[in-house]
Formats: C-alpha cells, structure tokens, sequence
C-alpha cells in the first residue's frame, strides 16, 4: 500500500480512520463502498464505523489500489520524460517534490491536485506521478504564485505599495486590528470563552471592557454596525486549533438579526477553512520551535 495511505483504528475502537490525499473520482469510490463514512475535521481524514471497519477498509484498498496507480504512475513517468516540468521549485525523485515559499495560492492550487501531499518532515509537497496531468495543468498558477512569494518580489510590492493613495488608511486598519478589540452592542453581549463567528473572523471573547465605542471609529474600521448605538468594546483573542474542533457548528446560516449584531455561532463552511488556517499556523511554530531546538543543540 502507498505510503501516503494509513489505515487505523479510532481512538475509542469503534471505527477506521482511513487517510488518503485528495482525489475526488476514488473519494467517490470510497464513499459508494462505505456509504456510512464521514469526514472527521479531528483525523483530517475519513471515519469508517464499525468494529470491522479496518478490515473491511484494507481489503477494499488492497483490491482497489495495485492496478490502479501501478499503470498509471507507469503512464505518468513515460509523460513526464516526454514533456518534463522544468522549474527550480521542482524536483524528481521517485516522485515530483515540489518546494515554494509559502503562498496561499500555491496551497490551493496543489490540493486540487489529485494525490499530492504536504509533507512536514521534508517542507515540500510531495506529487505522484500519477498526477502528472493535473499538476502540469496547474503549474503556470504555482510557478507564478511562488515567484511573487520570494522575499526580493515581497520587499518591492512593499515598497511600491507606500506610494499607494491608501497607503494610509491600510496601515490605520492594521493597527486597529491589533488592538484585538471588537464592538458589541450592549444590550446583546456575547459569551466569553467560546468561539464565536464575526464580522473580522472566528475569535473568543475574553472581557468586556464598557468602553463606549467612538462613532468615528465605528464608521472608519466596523462600518457593518453603523446601525447600532449602543456599541462597547470587547477585547479578543484567536481560537485555539482544539477549540475550533471542539466547537458545534450551527445549522444554518447567521440571521439578518445576527449579522446586525456583530456575532453569531459559526457555521461548518465557516469553521474548516479556520480549522485548516489554525493548524498550518501550529505546524509553523512547531517548525520553529523545532529549529530553535536544533540551534541550540548545535551551538
């Protein structure tokens, strides 16, 4: 089986937690073979119920994947050579291993990729060659989205973008946001301590101060609550990855009502894209912590 495959047990017992990068034609074929799977925002990766689950899983796998990817990672070598991808970003092992700066783009566009997988131990993305096709599709997008991303192209966007007439007005937006404040109304406080939705994104509210809320301020950073009047601020900060996971998701969509007043429960379209932003921002700070870590062992 590939090594970008796992299969396990859940945590509790009950199930299998199947892992496989994204392609949505065999994601469809798993789901008609296992119509009770769901996805698990927890696992980032599929759970099959059933104290049989990881047997049933495996046997399925086994059968589905030999002939599968063996004549089509075969066809994709033979494309490759033919027609190769020649770019500093990628490299050729016994796959196509991809290295950028970071780019949201990028990330997009190399998860729509069939089979392509991060890879945190090596920092790359990782392409079967089975995936050939797309990824060449795909590359002027992530060439380009990598070229804007080198630190030299950053510093001259940065400085072409101090000339810019809202120059000014980004900056002061900026430093608004750093404040980590938001308005509610007074007369409709949010909970503290749990993960709420807002107009600025997903964040816990950790006090509310009763400081009245400047009407110029209000019309300048928060123009959705200029209909309100009674506006205090309350300070916040981000939600944690486990406290995102934790949360329940609401079942529709917020309420002109709610949307009026600033804050409501977070839908599950709302939830996983910040899912996925808190735990790229984990994995950054365990890579630093883990250079850090290596510095000091090394000096």
């Amino acid at each position: 089986m590939p090594s970008d495959i796992e299969i396990r047990e859940d945590d509790a017992g009950r199930g299998a937690i199947v892992s496989f990068p994204f392609d949505a034609a065999f994601a469809e074929r798993f789901r008609s073979a296992f119509p009770r799977a769901r996805w698990s925002d927890q696992y980032q990766a599929w759970r099959v119920p059933g104290a049989t689950a990881v047997r049933r899983a495996a046997l399925w796998l086994d059968r589905e994947l030999p002939s599968t990817f063996g004549r089509a990672d075969e066809r994709g070598r033979d494309s490759f050579s033919f027609e190769p991808i020649v770019s500093p970003y990628l490299t050729v092992t016994d796959e196509l291993v991809i290295r950028t700066p970071y780019s949201r783009t990028v990330v997009g566009e190399l998860r729509a990729v069939p089979w392509a997988g991060w890879k945190s131990q090596d920092k790359a993305w990782r392409v079967p060659f089975r995936s050939v096709d797309e990824l060449r599709n795909r590359w002027p997008a992530i060439e380009a989205a990598a070229k804007r991303n080198e630190p030299e192209a950053r510093r001259q966007r940065h400085d072409a973008a101090k000339s810019a007439p809202d120059y000014m007005d980004t900056r002061t937006a900026a430093r608004e946001r750093r404040r980590r404040r938001y308005p509610v109304p007074a007369s409709a406080l949010p909970p503290p301590d749990k993960v709420l939705m807002s107009h600025a994104g997903p964040l816990v509210i950790i006090a509310v101060t009763g400081e009245v809320v400047p009407g110029v301020t209000a019309e300048q950073h928060y123009a959705w609550s200029l209909a309100r009047q009674d506006l205090v601020w309350a300070l916040w900060r981000r939600p944690t990855l486990d406290e995102l996971v934790e949360t329940w998701p609401a079942r529709h969509p917020p309420t002109a009502s709610e949307l009026l007043r600033g804050w409501w429960q977070p839908t599950l379209g709302e939830l996983r894209p910040a899912r996925r932003a808190a735990r790229s921002l984990e994995r950054a700070r365990e890579t630093r912590r883990e250079h850090a870590s290596s510095q000091g062992g090394t000096s």
